[in-house]
C-alpha cells in the first residue's frame, strides 16, 4: 500500500514532465472551516494591531514592533508550526502558510520580524535540535517570551553563505566554544534573546550551526540600528562576537553540518517568502480600486477608464496566480511530510525531506511572488497618481517594503539558477526524468508535424495544450543546454536565468488554470468567468514571455541547422491557434473588482 501511495505522489520538479489534473491539485477555496476560522482571526489582529498603526510602523518604531510581536505570541501566532509537545499548535504545513500569508501583507516591518523568528530563527532548532535543545528553548519561542534571530550573513560572506570567516575555537576542556567574527543584517538582532550563529571550527570545510543566547556580557556587541530604504521599524543590526563562549552542548545538529542547516531553513523561508507576499498584494490592490472609485476626473470615477482598469486585471491577476501556485505547492509539501511520518519518520526528518522534496518550487514561488509584490506595488502608486508618492498614502511604503523580497531568502538571480540547477541534479538521480521526454521532444522537431484539428470545446482546453507545448519549449532548450555543457552548465548563468524565467512561467501559469478549472467544475463556469479569465490572461503574457526568453537561450548556445530547427521549435510550442482577446479579459476582471471594491478572489 505504501509503496503505491508513494508512486502516486507527486514529486518536486515533475510538474514539467507530467501533466497534473485540475482535481490533484490544492487551492485556496479548499480551505477546511478551521482553516478560514484561523484566517479571519489573523486578519482581525493584523487590521487591529498593525494596519491601524501603519503610520507608526514608518517611524522606525522598533518598540512597537516588539510590542505586537509578543501579542502575536499570546495569541498562539507564533507557534502555529510548532509541535504540540514543545508548546506549539502543530498545525499543518498549508495552515502555517495561511498564518504567515494574513499575518504579513500589512508592513514589511512587522512581516520581517515575523518571518525571522517564527523561520530562520526557530526552524533550525526544531528541525536539528537535540531533545534538550528543543525542550529548552522552542517552547519560549513559541510563546513569544523570548525572540529568535538567524546570524548567516557577513560582509564577505552573503549568497556564498559557506564562506563566512566566523571562528569557533573549542576549550581545551570541551567544556565551551570561543565564537569570535562579525554579522550582519541580522533581522530582531535589537530585541532577540537567542542567535543562531554560524561559525566554522578549525579548517572544516563547511560551517557549523550554534544556538547563543544574547547575553551582552559575553563578547557580544551590537552595531547601531540600520539606515534602510523600507522595513522602518524591523530591528537590523550588525552583530559582533569576540571569543563569546558558547557551551558545547549548544552545538546544532553536527559540525560541519551548519550549510545544511542554513540551506534547508532557506527552502522553508523562500515558499513562506511568497505566502507574506500575498496579502501585501491584496492590500495594495483593495486601496487602488477604492481610490480608483473614489477618484473622479472628467466628470468620470478613474475605474472607468481603460488605462487603470487594465492595471487593476493585471494586479489582481498577479495576485490570484500567487495564490494559486504557492497553496498548490503548500499542499504537495504536507502531503510529503505526512506520508514520511506514516513511513516511521520522525517530526524532524519529515518536515525537512517534505520541503527539501519541493524546493525547486519553493525558489520559483519566491522569484515570482517577490517581483509581482513590487509590480503590484509600483502599479499602487501610479493608479494613485501625484498622492501615490506622498508617505501620507499606503502605496509608497508598501511599494519600499516590497523590495528586500527579492534580496531575502536568497536573491533571486541565485534563486532563478538553482532552480533548474536543482531541476538536473534531479534528473541525474533519477528522481525527474527529463532526458526521456526531451528526446521525444527532438524526435518531434525532426519529425513530421500533425496537421490534425485540435479540439478545444472542453473548457480550457486550448490553455492546458499550451502548457504542454511550453514544457516541450523548456526540454528542448534546456535538454539542449544540458547535453551541449554538462556539469560546465552552471557557469552559463544567463542562459540558467532564460531557462529559469521559462520554467518559472509554466509552474505560474499551470498552478492558475488548474485552479480556475477546478472551481469551474465544482462552483459552474458562470460563477468563475472573472477566474477563467485571469487564468488566460496570465498565460498569454506566460507564452509571450517564454518565447522571448526561449529565444534568447537558443542564440546563445545553438549555431547553424541546429539554431534553425529550435527557433522553427519554439515558433511552434509558442503559437495559439486562437489567441485570446486579451482586452476583454482584463474588462471582465476589472468588472467584477471595481463592482466589490475589492480583490474578491
Amino acid at each position: 500500500m505504501e509503496t503505491n501511495k508513494k508512486d502516486d505522489m507527486i514529486r518536486g520538479g515533475q510538474f514539467i514532465v507530467k501533466e497534473t489534473k485540475a482535481e490533484d491539485i490544492f487551492t485556496p477555496e479548499d480551505f477546511s472551516e478551521e482553516q478560514i476560522m484561523m484566517r479571519d482571526s489573523v486578519k482581525e489582529f493584523v487590521d487591529r494591531e498593525i494596519w491601524a498603526k501603519k503610520e507608526e510602523f514608518e517611524k522606525k518604531n522598533y518598540a512597537l514592533t516588539e510590542e505586537v510581536m509578543r501579542k502575536a505570541g499570546k495569541q498562539g501566532f507564533l507557534g502555529v508550526a510548532v509541535p504540540e509537545e514543545y508548546e506549539g499548535m502543530g498545525m499543518d504545513f498549508v495552515s502555517t502558510m495561511l498564518v504567515c500569508d494574513y499575518i504579513s501583507g500589512a508592513t514589511g516591518s512587522f512581516s520581517t520580524a515575523f518571518g525571522a523568528h517564527t523561520g530562520i530563527g526557530t526552524l533550525p532548532i526544531t528541525l536539528y535540535g537535540t531533545e534538550e535543545q528543543k525542550q529548552k528553548y522552542i517552547p519560549k519561542l513559541a510563546s513569544g517570551e523570548w525572540f529568535g534571530a538567524y546570524c548567516l550573513t557577513e560582509p564577505g560572506a552573503g549568497s556564498d553563505a559557506n564562506s563566512g570567516k566566523t571562528k569557533a575555537v573549542l576549550s581545551e576542556d570541551g567544556s565551551h566554544y570561543k565564537i569570535t567574527g562579525q554579522k550582519m543584517w541580522i533581522s530582531n538582532a535589537g530585541f532577540c534573546d537567542i542567535f543562531i550563529v554560524f561559525a566554522r571550527i578549525e579548517d572544516d570545510k563547511n560551517i557549523t550551526g550554534f544556538i547563543v543566547e544574547k547575553d551582552l556580557t559575553n563578547g557580544i556587541t551590537l552595531g547601531d540600528e540600520e539606515k534602510k530604504l523600507g522595513i522602518h521599524s524591523s530591528s537590523t543590526r550588525q552583530v559582533f562576537f569576540e571569543e563569546t563562549k558558547v557551551p558545547a552542548e549548544n552545538l546544532l545538529g553536527e559540525r560541519n553540518g551548519g550549510f545544511k542547516i542554513a540551506m534547508n531553513a532557506l527552502n522553508v523561508g523562500r515558499i513562506k517568502l511568497a505566502a507574506a507576499c500575498l496579502d501585501a498584494q491584496r492590500r495594495v490592490i483593495d486601496s487602488a480600486v477604492r481610490y480608483a472609485n473614489d477618484r473622479v476626473q472628467f466628470k468620470t470615477p478613474i475605474s472607468k477608464f481603460g488605462a487603470i482598469r487594465s492595471k487593476i486585471a493585471e494586479m489582481s491577476t498577479a495576485a490570484y496566480v500567487g495564490e494559486s501556485a504557492s497553496y498548490r505547492a503548500a499542499k504537495n509539501i504536507e502531503d510529503r511530510i505526512n506520508f514520511r511520518k506514516e513511513s516511521g519518520n520522525s517530526h524532524q526528518e519529515a518536515e525537512l525531506k517534505g520541503v527539501e522534496e519541493f524546493a525547486i518550487e519553493c525558489s520559483i514561488l519566491k522569484v515570482a511572488v517577490s517581483e509581482d509584490i513590487q509590480e503590484c506595488s509600483d502599479e499602487g502608486i501610479q493608479i494613485y497618481g501625484g498622492m501615490g508618492f506622498s508617505a501620507d498614502t499606503p502605496m509608497e511604503s508598501a511599494w519600499r517594503d516590497a523590495r528586500i523580497a527579492r534580496i531575502y531568502e536568497g536573491t533571486n538571480e541565485i534563486n532563478r539558477m538553482l532552480a533548474v540547477g536543482m531541476l538536473v541534479k534531479k534528473a541525474m538521480k533519477g528522481h525527474v526524468d527529463l532526458l526521456g521526454p526531451a528526446k521525444e521532444v527532438e524526435d518531434e522537431l525532426t519529425g513530421i508535424p500533425s496537421f490534425d484539428t485540435p479540439d478545444y470545446s472542453e473548457l480550457l482546453a486550448e490553455e492546458k495544450a499550451m502548457l504542454r507545448k511550453l514544457k516541450k519549449a523548456f526540454l528542448m532548450v534546456a535538454g539542449s543546454a544540458a547535453q551541449k555543457y554538462g556539469e560546465e552548465l552552471e557557469e552559463h548563468q544567463q542562459l540558467l536565468l532564460a531557462s529559469a524565467d521559462i520554467l518559472i512561467e509554466i509552474y505560474m501559469a499551470e498552478s492558475a488554470i488548474l485552479r480556475a478549472e477546478k472551481n469551474a467544475k465544482r462552483f459552474g463556469e458562470d460563477k468563475q468567468k472573472e477566474q477563467i479569465a485571469m487564468s488566460k490572461l496570465n498565460l498569454y503574457h506566460a507564452v509571450d514571455k517564454i518565447n522571448q526568453k526561449g529565444k534568447e537561450a537558443i542564440v546563445s548556445f545553438a549555431e547553424g541547422d541546429e539554431q534553425k530547427m529550435m527557433l522553427m521549435g519554439l515558433k511552434r510550442y509558442t503559437k495559439y491557434d486562437n489567441y485570446p482577446n486579451v482586452v476583454e479579459l482584463r474588462n471582465t476582471i476589472a468588472n467584477k473588482v471595481t463592482e466589490e471594491n475589492t480583490y474578491p478572489f
